[in-house]
């Protein structure tokens, strides 16, 4: 039962990385709304914010929010292939192969993470232009980071696939679901210093711990920094792993709830 869960994450994992491969357009444009947020918001608002806190200027501020939400578009975005292969039959196709459900899904999910990270990852070569400083150790310590992001968010992306019947509903319903969850995740103000209605939508939505993980990540040498601005509940400053244990729960949930969702429908 396990080696065909593996087989079927295997199969199904390859299977996306091979079409992202191929489809260099697609690489090309994953990478334009964060690049069209960091260009205009900080041209636009840097002057007029300025410094967030000493050291730490708005632009390098939203950097690594800017990380995350890449690895958050292309992730929630994996369900867009569900969609697709349903509507041309190839979904019909895989279920009837003798692969285990649960582990087509979990190769969905698996295949988006490695693309968004690989995404995610190359929007390091802008760190040099907004004056961050990127050491292999860090690059090291994001990796597994946005992983874990990715296949939380890629699980989100599954769960709506699971309901979906065509690709423009699919879109549609994306589009009202992600942006809420961008712009309340604490990438472009600090969760911390906003009015209360406000930090507590924001601290209800689990992506807010990946960006801050991601935020304490590049800012691990400033610990005033990482006091102002990092997420706090219930008067306790989150650590990464905190972080990171929030979002995984959140992820292990989907996951489940996208496993039920795409058997029942399919």
């Amino acid at each position: 039962m396990m080696s065909d869960i593996f087989v079927a994450i295997y199969v199904v994992a390859y299977r996306e990385i091979l079409r992202f491969i191929r489809e260099r357009s697609r690489l090309i444009s994953s990478f334009a709304m964060p690049l069209l947020f960091l260009v205009i918001f900080g041209a636009g608002f840097t002057r007029t914010i300025g410094v967030i806190v000493p050291g730490v200027d708005f632009v390098q501020f939203i950097y690594p929010g800017i990380i995350a939400m890449t690895v958050l578009m292309n992730s929630v975005m994996s369900g867009l292939s569900v969609v697709w292969d349903r509507e041309f039959g190839f979904l019909k196709e895989i279920l009837v192969a003798p692969l285990a459900r649960s582990g087509i899904v979990l190769g969905k999910a698996t295949g988006a993470a490695i693309v968004a990270v690989m995404q995610g990852t190359l929007m390091l070569v802008l760190a040099p232009i907004v004056g961050v400083t990127v050491s292999p150790l860090l690059v090291l310590q994001l990796i597994p980071v946005l992983i874990i992001i990715s296949l939380s968010v890629s699980a989100l992306g599954l769960l709506i696939a699971s309901r979906m019947r065509s690709q423009q509903g699919f879109q549609l319903v994306i589009q009202l679901v992600v942006f809420p969850l961008i712009f309340l995740s604490g990438i472009f103000f600090p969760v911390n210093n906003v009015p209360g209605w406000l930090e507590i939508a924001s601290k209800l939505n689990p992506l807010t711990y990946g960006v801050d993980a991601v935020r304490q990540l590049f800012l691990a040498g400033d610990q005033v920094a990482l006091e102002a601005i990092g997420v706090t509940v219930f008067g306790h400053t989150m650590t990464v792993l905190q972080d990171m244990v929030v979002v995984a729960g959140f992820g292990l949930v989907l996951l489940l709830l996208a496993t039920w969702s795409f058997g029942k429908q399919e």
